[in-house]
C-alpha cells in the first residue's frame, strides 16, 4: 500500500487576513496573529456605530462559548451567559448584554462572512489534504423569508473539522454553489476533493483542476452515458486491488475495489482512473448479505494513488454523515430547531460547526459527553474557545 500522505505536495495555507478596525492601532501589536479574537474582530458589525454598548466581538465570543456547552438557540445562549458565564466572561473582558441584544445582533450577523473567517482559521490549524463536500437541510427551520434552510459544507477527512459552509438559497442548488463554497478556501493546491454523485459535473472537474486540486467523484444515473461506459469496462478481468472489512453500528461487511487506468475513450475532464467498489454488509447477528456496486472516477494518477488509497478516501467521504450531520442533529438537535429570525438559523448552524471543529481540534471524539462536561464550568468553555483576557490596555 502506498503512503499517499508522504507524496502529496504540502498545501500552502494562506494566513487569515485580519481586519481590526475596532481595535486601537497601538493595541494591535499585542495580539497574537491568528488568535480567536483576531477572527472575531474580523466579522463586520451589522449595527450602526452610534449607541453601541456591547461590541460584536463580545457577543460572538459568549455565543461560541455557550454553544460549546450545548446551547441550541439564542435564548439558551443568553441564559448561559447570564446564569453561568457572567463571572468568567467578565474576567475575559466580556460584558454580558441583555437577552434581546444578543438575539437581535446575532440574527443579523452575515453567515457567509462568519463561515469564511472561521473556515480559514480552522484550515490553518488542521492543514487538510482530503476534503469532503456535502449538503444538509435544517428541516425544522426557515429563514426570514419563510424559505427552507439548506447548507453545504466542506469537511476535513482526517479531523472532521468544518472548513467552510455556504447557504443554498431557494433559487439555487448545491451544484451552482459548489464553486462558491470552494472559493472560500484560498488555496486548494494539491488537495483532494470528494463528493457524491450530484456533484459529478464536468464543470466541477475543470474548476478543481484549474485550482490545482484533484477530484474523486461517484458516478450514478445523473451521468448515464458515463455510468454505462464504466459498467462496460472489463471488470471481470481486473483483480481486486484492495479489500477493507469493517464492523460497527450493528453491521459487518467489507468494501472491495478494482481500479482501471482510463484511456481517452472516457470523455470526462482530466479523468485518470476509474474504480468499481463492491460493498457487502449484513447485520452482525443476521445471515442475509446486501451487495451494492458503485463506480468512481478520479483525476488522481495511478503512479501516486493506489487502490487502497482510493478505497480509504471513498469510504472517508461518508464520514461526513457521522462526524457532522449526525452530531448537529443528535447532539445539538438541529433538525428540531425552530429558530426563524433573519440569518438566525444559518448563524446557529455556523456556531455549531465551529463548536464541533473546536472539539475536534482538541481531539475530543465524544462531543455529546464533552458538551455536558463543558457545561459544568464556564472556564472550560472559554479555554476550548481560546478566549483569553485582553491586555489591560484594551479593557
Amino acid at each position: 500500500m502506498c503512503n499517499r500522505s508522504s507524496r502529496m505536495p504540502s498545501s500552502t495555507i494562506t494566513t487569515l487576513v485580519r481586519q481590526l478596525e475596532a481595535v486601537p492601532e497601538q493595541a494591535k501589536a499585542s495580539l497574537t496573529p491568528g488568535t480567536m479574537r483576531d477572527v472575531l474582530d474580523s466579522i463586520p458589525d451589522p449595527r450602526k456605530r452610534r449607541g453601541i454598548r456591547h461590541g460584536l466581538t463580545e457577543i460572538l465570543a459568549l455565543a461560541v462559548c455557550a454553544v460549546l456547552t450545548g446551547a441550541k438557540s439564542f435564548a439558551e445562549i443568553a441564559e448561559w451567559a447570564a446564569d453561568t458565564g457572567r463571572g468568567p466572561l467578565a474576567k475575559a473582558g466580556i460584558k454580558v448584554p441583555h437577552v434581546t441584544t444578543i438575539q437581535r445582533v446575532l440574527a443579523r450577523v452575515d453567515g457567509d462572512v462568519f463561515d469564511t473567517a472561521f473556515g480559514a482559521w480552522v484550515i490553518a490549524q488542521v492543514k487538510p489534504k482530503v476534503i469532503a463536500i456535502d449538503g444538509k437541510e435544517v428541516r425544522g427551520a426557515k429563514n426570514g423569508g419563510g424559505d427552507r434552510v439548506h447548507l453545504m459544507a466542506a469537511v476535513d477527512h482526517a479531523t472532521g473539522t468544518i472548513l467552510g459552509q455556504v447557504s443554498i438559497g431557494i433559487k439555487t442548488n448545491e451544484i451552482t454553489r459548489f464553486e462558491d463554497l470552494l472559493d472560500t478556501i484560498k488555496n486548494l493546491l494539491g488537495m483532494i476533493i470528494t463528493m457524491d454523485a450530484l456533484h459529478t459535473q464536468r464543470s466541477h472537474a475543470e474548476y478543481l483542476i484549474k485550482r490545482g486540486a484533484h477530484y474523486i467523484m461517484t458516478v450514478k444515473g445523473n451521468q448515464r452515458s458515463l455510468q454505462r461506459h464504466l459498467k462496460e469496462l472489463p471488470w471481470k478481468d481486473v483483480p481486486v486491488g484492495n479489500k477493507q472489512p469493517y464492523k460497527k453500528h450493528g453491521r459487518k461487511g467489507s468494501r472491495s475495489i478494482k481500479v482501471i487506468t482510463i484511456d481517452a475513450g472516457i470523455l470526462f475532464p482530466h479523468a485518470s482512473q476509474a474504480a468499481q467498489i463492491t460493498r457487502r454488509s449484513r447485520r452482525t447477528n443476521g445471515t442475509k448479505w446486501s451487495v451494492e456496486t458503485v463506480y468512481i472516477i478520479t483525476s488522481l494518477p495511478a503512479e501516486t494513488t493506489s487502490a487502497a488509497d482510493l478505497n480509504t478516501m471513498v469510504r472517508g467521504h461518508w464520514t461526513i454523515e457521522n462526524r457532522l450531520h449526525w452530531v448537529r442533529d443528535v447532539v445539538f438537535l438541529e433538525d428540531k430547531s425552530m429558530v426563524r429570525t433573519g440569518n438566525a438559523p444559518r448563524l446557529m448552524a455556523s456556531l455549531r460547526n465551529l463548536a464541533i471543529s473546536l472539539y475536534r481540534i482538541a481531539r475530543i471524539a465524544n462531543i455529546a459527553k464533552a458538551t455536558r462536561h463543558t457545561a459544568r464550568s464556564a472556564h472550560r468553555a472559554l479555554k476550548l474557545a481560546r478566549i483569553r483576557p485582553l491586555p489591560a490596555t484594551l479593557h
